[in-house]
């Protein structure tokens, strides 16, 4: 399996556009790189790619990557897009998606349902575009020689969908992982999840690879930091730090574990922060856009 990271940044991506944290502030002078919101492709052979979520930033991803590129006055190497949750930075990208060529939109019965609730989708023509439901926990053909499960993760209903309550450990059809099996190999996308619970740990027992929400570092740190009011678990993202944290919660997984979906405050981009080396000494990667792996 071939992976190349599309995006890297959490919602909004990294400079953000209305932000001046110290992270975008940099990124802006090319202190740091910048990132496009979370999207990953996967390739079991050349020519062939599946994008797992479509980032509103899809239009410059695809323009940047040359694997990516059309061959033919129309065409695209995409052949499907496959997605894990109905938030914005995962779904707004459809709509640069729309000018009449085929590709396969797979997703949750709830997630299809976000996308049928806005009349927006509908210029994702069904005469070019197949929206396929996928029942989680029951493999599927992603590709030819790569096969998909979708099982779910503790997560919540996208921001615009919430009302009064919010439960953010919600186990169901709204938030799921990808796991993906190929060429005798097992890799994980999880860019969105709210606990590391045991159910958690034994999918993940046996990947090669990992690709994980690495969203905050700490739960308070848009608090702190005076970005937002809210913690990174009421997000629906749980924090990389801390004795219930990512790195401390995933040690176990014997994977290459690489973080993504990592918000424009998280000090993990930085490449001289004690938070970066601590993460890197755990054994872990920090995604960056254009980013290639092979599993």
């Amino acid at each position: 399996m071939r992976f190349l990271v599309l995006g890297a940044a959490a919602g909004g991506g990294l400079p953000q556009w209305n932000c001046g944290c110290t992270n975008c502030v940099d990124a802006r002078r090319g202190a740091i790189p910048p990132s496009s919101q979370s999207s990953l492709a996967v390739s079991m052979s050349d020519g062939n790619w599946s994008i797992l979520n479509a980032s509103p930033d899809i239009r410059a991803q695809l323009a940047a990557n040359p694997q990516m590129h059309p061959c033919a006055l129309r065409h695209t190497p995409i052949r499907s897009v496959l997605l894990t949750n109905g938030d914005i930075d995962h779904i707004a990208g459809l709509l640069s998606l729309r000018e009449q060529t085929p590709f396969e939109l797979l997703a949750t019965t709830e997630i299809h349902d976000i996308l049928v609730q806005n009349p927006v989708f509908r210029a994702l023509s069904r005469d070019k575009v197949v929206r396929r439901a996928i029942v989680p926990d029951a493999d599927f053909a992603l590709q030819d020689g790569l096969t998909a499960r979708l099982f779910p993760v503790p997560g919540k209903v996208p921001l615009f969908m919430e009302g009064e309550t919010v439960q953010t450990d919600l186990i169901g059809g709204q938030t799921v992982g990808v796991r993906l099996t190929g060429g005798g190999r097992t890799a994980c996308y999880i860019p969105g999840c709210a606990d590391v619970t045991d159910a958690l740990l034994r999918e993940l027992a046996d990947v090669d690879l990992l690709f994980f929400d690495g969203t905050v570092w700490d739960d308070d740190e848009m608090i702190r930091s005076g970005t937002g009011a809210k913690t990174g678990r009421r997000m629906g993202h749980v924090p990389i730090s801390g004795e219930d944290g990512s790195v401390a919660r995933l040690a176990g997984v014997a994977a290459r574990k690489v973080f993504i979906h990592i918000n424009n405050t998280n000090p993990i981009l930085q490449p001289g922060s004690p938070e970066r080396a601590e993460v890197l000494a755990a054994g872990w990667q920090v995604a960056q856009d254009g980013m290639e792996i092979t599993a």
